[in-house]
């Protein structure tokens, strides 16, 4: 006897589906699982046997042979123990194949027949949606991973408990509930976060800040130590813009394969890897494709604090993902392409000791050093940056001035912050571009360039001898700072302030 049943497991960033055949037959009792699966796949003949035998149903004392195909597709998650555990009872014929048909299971099982979470379930969902063969009508889930799987409309979700409740279910001698709508209730946006106003001074990085937000533009602050520059990463993150829909299920669905949860995104995400991150850890990859931190970051921000601290290869390892928002990972046997559309904000200091230009403190490294550290950040990873400020330590005496917080500072930021993203949208008609991301035909055809701004840039072009990138990133900062300014032309005090941080 011969059964069927359809699953799928997650792999890269998308789904891939799995049948899962069995085959029962005379001989030497036995449990055979096939078909190029690891260590957890082989061990889940011993959860299954368990699960089964716990759920009061009848294992089978027969040769079992379980295929998972295609044989050619790595396996390497418990995802497979609910299907496996059901072509076993299909077998012993205590289901029959109609039960089964048109269906997707997928879930752990427990030695006591329990259905734990798995992770990847938004990208099981969009499979079984995509599976137009198998004709899947129904997908069985985990329950806990109900909040998650309902974020992909058009399926039917079931929450499965455990393998005895699913049993009865397919039976029909106890049919599990409809599927009851599980809401996340809205997070505050993080409590007791920065805000500009909780900075002293600092007005251009204030402003750079809104720009580089507004636009979603790469941003490096450059300074001394004190001078505010972490703070006013911080403050940042507390002025990212609402998410979409859309945006709401991106991040999810990446989160959700580094860690089994049912956690729905509720703001973007803000990621800042310590300076001993490994590239893998930051890019991503590992013996099985997993997303590192600049796709953990996709729509949020990724920072990178000190900035020069990080190893070498790291830092060139993002010049690729920064241009084309997206990181391929090739091993041999597989490649994986993970999302990666952040928004870089980083810090330096002016030296390594962080005193060069201190009127307060005397430098003591010298110019080699000095060389040697800036030359931690290559030419072409400068180039892809959009804004460069210099910040300056504020002094001691001047951070007690502000008694009263009233928070205008960054109420104003947010409306500016606004203003520029309802103008990109209604430029793009779409809710996720920016202007950062705006190519060369769009910049020709959208950007409406004033006769006295093309003049100023072309210019500027000639006396600082701008790359082609640089060009067209002064460009659209200066597209930026219009949009904030509510303005249909880029005109030249736009471009004169993009130009001003293009300075290194």
């Amino acid at each position: 006897m011969v059964s069927k049943i359809v699953s799928a497991i997650p792999f890269g960033y998308e789904g891939a589906i799995v049948e899962i055949e069995g085959d029962c037959n005379r001989g030497l009792p036995g449990f055979q699982i096939v078909g190029m699966g690891n260590k957890t796949i082989e061990e889940a003949r011993e959860r299954v046997r368990s699960a089964i035998t716990n759920s009061g149903l009848e294992f089978p004392a027969k040769k079992i042979t379980i295929n998972l195909a295609p044989a050619e597709l790595r396996k390497d998650s418990a995802h497979l123990d609910l299907p496996i555990a059901l072509s076993v009872v299909a077998l012993s014929r205590q289901l029959t194949q109609p039960d089964l048909d048109g269906k997707l299971f997928v879930g752990e099982l427990a030695l006591d027949g329990s259905v734990r979470q798995v992770n990847g379930i938004i990208n099981i969902i969009e499979a079984a949606k995509s599976a137009r063969k198998h004709k899947i009508e129904t997908v069985f889930v985990p329950f806990d991973n109900l909040s998650q799987a309902q974020m992909v409309p058009g399926m039917n979700l079931v929450g499965v408990k455990s393998l005895r409740e699913l049993f009865l279910h397919l039976k029909c001698v106890k049919p599990i509930d409809g599927v009851v709508k599980i809401t996340t209730p809205k997070e505050l946006r993080r409590k007791n976060s920065v805000l500009l106003d909780h900075i002293s001074g600092q007005a251009s990085a204030k402003r750079a800040i809104t720009i580089a937000i507004a636009g979603r533009h790469n941003i490096l602050i450059s300074g001394p130590p004190g001078a505010g520059k972490t703070m006013l990463a911080k403050a940042a993150a507390n002025l990212l813009p609402e998410l979409s829909d859309d945006e709401k299920l991106a991040i999810t669905k990446i989160h959700s394969l580094t860690e089994a949860t049912n956690d729905v995104a509720s703001e973007r995400p803000f990621r800042s890897p310590h300076h001993t991150a490994s590239a893998t850890s930051i890019i991503g990859g590992g013996n099985h494709p997993k997303p590192g931190e600049i796709s953990l970051a996709h729509l949020g921000v990724l920072f990178l604090d000190e900035m020069p601290e990080y190893p070498r290869n790291v830092l060139e390892s993002l010049r690729q993902p920064m241009e084309d928002r997206q990181i391929t990972i090739s091993r041999t046997g597989y490649k994986a392409r993970f999302p990666a559309d952040f928004m870089l904000i980083a810090t330096m200091n002016p030296c390594p000791c962080g005193y060069l230009g201190d009127p307060d403190h005397e430098c003591t490294c010298t110019m080699q050093q000095i060389a040697s550290y800036r030359k931690r950040l290559s030419g072409p990873l400068l180039d892809r940056i959009d804004l460069v400020v210099p910040v300056n330590k504020v002094p001691n005496d001047d951070l007690l001035d502000n008694k009263t917080l009233s928070n205008l500072q960054h109420s104003e930021a947010q409306k500016s912050i606004e203003t520029a993203i309802r103008r990109q949208q209604e430029r793009y008609k779409c809710c996720n571009f920016y202007n950062t991301a705006a190519t060369t035909d769009v910049i020709l055809t959208t950007f409406n360039l004033s006769a006295p701004a093309k003049d100023l840039i072309a210019r500027a072009n000639q006396k600082l001898a701008l790359s082609a990138r640089s060009y067209f990133k002064v460009i659209k900062v200066a597209r930026t700072i219009a949009d904030i300014a509510n303005s249909e032309e880029i005109l030249p005090n736009h471009v004169s302030e993009a130009l001003q941080y293009r300075k290194r």
